[in-house]
């Protein structure tokens, strides 16, 4: 008969394992997602948005806020920044704060209904640059180049913006890894585990 050790164990491992299988999910959803966009800006003669890691945890971040939300829930554009969210991702918050958020919801992220809401939305103008460049008091244009996907649940979120030198983006400290803090846990609690058998 199995010990308590072993059963507790293979829970670990078990709870592990889907956490591994939901975040792989999730970045094929985003890559896919990032493509598409991509694609449809190169039909239009348009630079492709260059993949940000800090951007891509803000829009994380944002994407978590919304878990739970029903699909009927309009969200337009967020025009603000949380300031919370800078402090998650370890971004740089003395740089200055423009960004485009575009959260929406599509029932399990189907992919093929993805794409479409964003390219066949109100956020058409963003992601075709006749939207998406923001003007500075003294003249000064800038133009979004950086793009950050993140989904959580059937909300999956999209961020925009720059990372020239004196964005909030540009710091590049490691934020928006690979693993989320919850896969780490299970990952540290899975080693905590073996170690206690073998022990």
């Amino acid at each position: 008969m199995p010990s308590f050790k072993q059963i507790t164990f293979l829970f670990l491992l078990l709870q592990a394992t889907f956490l591994i299988n939901h975040q792989v999910k999730s970045d094929d959803e985003e890559d896919n997602l990032l493509q598409g966009i991509n694609k449809y800006r190169a039909s239009l003669n348009l630079t492709a948005f260059a993949k940000n890691e800090n951007a891509a945890c803000y829009a994380r971040q944002t994407a978590d806020q919304f878990k739970g939300q029903p699909c009927t829930n309009t969200t337009d554009t967020i025009l603000g920044i949380e300031p919370q969210f800078l402090v998650n991702c370890h971004l740089n918050t003395s740089g200055y704060q423009v960004a485009e958020v575009m959260p929406a919801c599509v029932p399990k992220l189907d992919p093929s209904l993805v794409l479409t809401k964003f390219t066949q939305s109100k956020y058409l103008g963003s992601l075709n640059d006749t939207a998406n460049t923001v003007k500075f008091g003294n003249g000064f244009n800038l133009t979004y180049t950086i793009i950050g996907i993140g989904s959580e649940g059937d909300w999956i979120v999209v961020v925009l913006g720059t990372n020239t030198s004196g964005s909030i983006f540009e710091d590049a400290t490691g934020a928006g890894s690979i693993f989320s803090p919850n896969l780490l846990i299970y990952l540290v609690a899975v080693f905590m585990g073996l170690f206690v058998i073998i022990g």
